[in-house]
């Protein structure tokens, strides 16, 4: 099996234990055009063609694995070719068909999805795997309008560990509350990683994280969410955490070189 699937069956599996992943909830978005080999490119589909219903002008000929619609993590953490699919973007960039293993339809927001890939793409990132999921506790922040103010959750969170901002150096982005899978909500997502966020936190709704592999991604928001805990412990404790000091976090920011 293709080291990224294997990869992405095992995220899956943490993110259901940790019960960010209910029912069906999330979704699993994984570019493996570099580990496809040629044998596996040349397979005639199983199904489809099928619309995405944009142009993605980029992804021509790539090769993505994804989530199938209506598919629960904590199946494919045990099974991932049984609830998911391997992909390929048609020469028109507007549809795709299914490979392998099975005619597992993605998740509805591939469009979404897809065009965050093409986007980074666009700027010659070397990010390849892209997650949503529901972090409790980071939802939780989003229900104030306190921490949906531009950089004021990431503040908070670089603030109470070290390691948040040391594996989390482009702090949260925000996105306001937007249908979910819809085209808008996709775009403000694209806006959002445009100003130089890795994870982006979509108000009373989730968080979309983009790294070089799906572990890492995952890595970002379990950091993030950790110091979300913290920082509710703390007030669960009576008191409001006094935090690091700005001049602590410029500290870690000189001396590791971090972007932010």
């Amino acid at each position: 099996m293709i080291t990224e699937i294997q990869q992405t069956a095992e995220v899956a599996g943490y993110l259901w234990e940790k019960g960010w992943a209910e029912r069906n909830g999330g979704n699993i978005t994984v570019n493996i055009t570099e580990s496809i080999d040629p044998d596996t490119k040349s397979l005639p589909p199983i199904a489809g063609p099928f619309p995405i219903g944009k142009t993605l002008p980029r992804l021509k000929g790539c090769f993505f694995y994804c989530k199938g619609t209506q598919k629960r993590m904590r199946d494919l953490a045990r099974a991932p070719m049984a609830n998911g699919s391997i992909i390929r973007i048609c020469d028109d960039c507007s549809s795709y068909e299914i490979i392998a293993e099975n005619p597992v339809k993605p998740t509805s927001e591939l469009p979404s999805h897809l065009a965050v890939h093409d986007y980074l793409l666009s700027k010659g990132s070397p990010y390849r795997a892209s997650l949503h999921t529901h972090p409790i506790e980071l939802v939780a922040l989003t229900h104030s309008r306190k921490w949906m103010e531009k950089d004021a959750a990431t503040r908070m969170l670089w603030s109470m560990i070290p390691e948040t901002k040391a594996f989390c150096p482009r702090g949260l982005g925000m996105v306001p509350y937007l249908l979910p899978s819809g085209v808008e909500l996709a775009e403000a997502t694209i806006k959002a990683i445009d100003d130089d966020y890795d994870v982006v936190m979509w108000e009373k709704h989730g968080v979309f994280a983009v790294d070089t592999d799906i572990m890492s991604a995952f890595d970002q928001v379990d950091v993030l969410n950790k110091a979300a805990q913290i920082y509710i412990a703390a007030r669960n404790m009576g008191f409001e955490p006094d935090g690091m000091t700005d001049a602590q976090m410029q500290e870690l920011t000189d001396v590791f070189g971090l972007p932010k």
